[in-house]
Parts: structure tokens; sequence; C-alpha cells
């Protein structure tokens, strides 16, 4: 056994998760989409997109179109997240990535025809947490100070009972807008929101080994190895409140 594959299965054991079948028939549902772009999901894209094929960032890319392309059919609602940033506006601590124009900010190849469909909603945010970059000045009223959620907006709009996320990278970007979202929900801001739903298959997060940290001249604390990384995110975000699925029924 391989000393990764060890640290894995002493996760696993130490702190469990349970994946389970979620059923969507009957439930008004809405897909979220998190950040799967060229910047972060295609080879040699940019500073921290893969520099290799990668297969569980490739698995996300080919179950998230499938799972849009079987909610579009359903007419149900989807709501899409691109990481967009300003040249001259960095996001600590990571280097300039996904930047306006740059072609990494897009959605990849396999699913670049949500730009164009009706049932999609594409936010371009600036901000590790979407629910924080879909936050936005609120002139009604004229009041300074006053901001609006489009995600709240989205929620109440399609009265959802549940949500499902997927998306990049699982213990970051994902588990930001899913722990946010809980407590968005246990705050009583979406009134109708009963549950929300991670499906594993369609999340991913970035490989970086803490033997490539020394080749790449970054310090051991840079060390972000897949698969346990990813078994984190997901332990954290089930012990906030989220549902794992495993699939979809």
């Amino acid at each position: 056994m391989s000393e990764r594959s060890a640290l894995l299965d002493g996760l696993a054991a130490q702190l469990p998760v349970r994946l389970q079948s979620y059923a969507l028939a009957g439930r008004t549902a809405g897909l979220v989409i998190i950040h799967e772009v060229n910047g972060f999901c295609t080879v040699g894209a940019g500073n921290l997109a893969p520099r290799e094929p990668n297969a569980q960032i490739s698995r996300m890319v080919a179950e998230t179109d499938r799972l849009a392309r079987a909610f579009v059919e359903a007419k149900r609602p989807i709501l899409a997240f691109l990481d967009t940033h300003e040249p001259d506006k960095p996001e600590p601590p990571y280097p300039p990535h996904c930047i306006r124009g740059s072609g990494e900010e897009n959605h990849v190849p396999e699913l670049m025809w949500l730009d164009d469909c009706s049932h999609v909603t594409n936010l371009r945010t600036a901000c590790i947490n979407c629910y924080v970059g879909a936050t936005e000045p609120s002139y009604l009223g004229g009041g300074h100070g006053q901001f609006h959620n489009k995600v709240v907006d989205w929620v109440n709009a399609h009265r959802l009972d549940s949500i499902v996320a997927v998306g990049i990278c699982t213990d970051i970007c994902v588990l930001d807008f899913v722990a946010t979202m809980l407590s968005v929900r246990n705050h009583g801001l979406t009134p109708t929101l009963e549950d929300v739903v991670v499906y594993e298959p369609g999340c991913s997060t970035y490989d970086l080994p803490l033997a490539a940290t020394e080749d790449l001249g970054l310090p051991p604390t840079a060390a972000h190895p897949q698969a346990p990384t990813h078994h984190i995110g997901l332990y954290v975000m089930a012990g906030r409140g989220a549902l794992l699925a495993s699939d979809l029924g």
C-alpha cells in the first residue's frame, strides 16, 4: 500500500463520510455549478490549472455535463459561477488566475453550451465564496450601504426546496458555498429551501503532493494531495449539515 493510500484509509477510518442516493423526483431542485472554468480545469490553461490530465477533474466535468443536460431536459434551473478577476485586483494568497479576457474565466469546452441556455443563470464572481461574490449593492429606495444577494434571489424566485452543488475545489470554493448556504437556510433567508446536496462524483479538487512542493519552490505547507483534501472537504460539509450524494435518483 502506498503512503498516499494509507493516509486516505486512515482519514476514512477516523473521519468517515456517508454517501447516499438522493431522489430528485417530487423535488423542486436547482443545480449549482461552481467554477468549472478553464483556469481551474483545463490542462495548461493558467497558474491554477492542472499541469497534466487529471482523472478526478475529468470525471467532475463529465458528470456535471451529464447532470446539467438532465436538469435542462426536466426544465430545472441551473446557477453557474465563473471565477473572474480584474487585472488590477488579484485574489490573495493565490497567483493571478481567471483574469477577465484571458479565456481562463470561461466555462470549460464541454460546458460552453451553458452560456446560451435559457435555463442557466451564469454569474461571474471574484471571490472564493461564491455566495459572497454574488452580493451586490441594492439601489432600491436610494439607501446607501444596502445590498442584496443574487443566490437568495435565484433560490426564492424558483421556490427551490433543494439545491445540488457540483464543482471545484471540493475543500475550498464548494465547501465555502455549501457551508454558507446551510447557514442561509438555517437563518430563514430562503424559506422553501430544505436540502443542500453535494453530488460527490461532480466535485473535484487540485493535486499538489508534498513531494512536488519542493520542485516548485513552495513551502511544505502548500502541499495539497488530492484524495485526502477531497475527503476532508466532504467530511466538513457533511458535518455542517449537507447531504452527500453518490447518485441522484
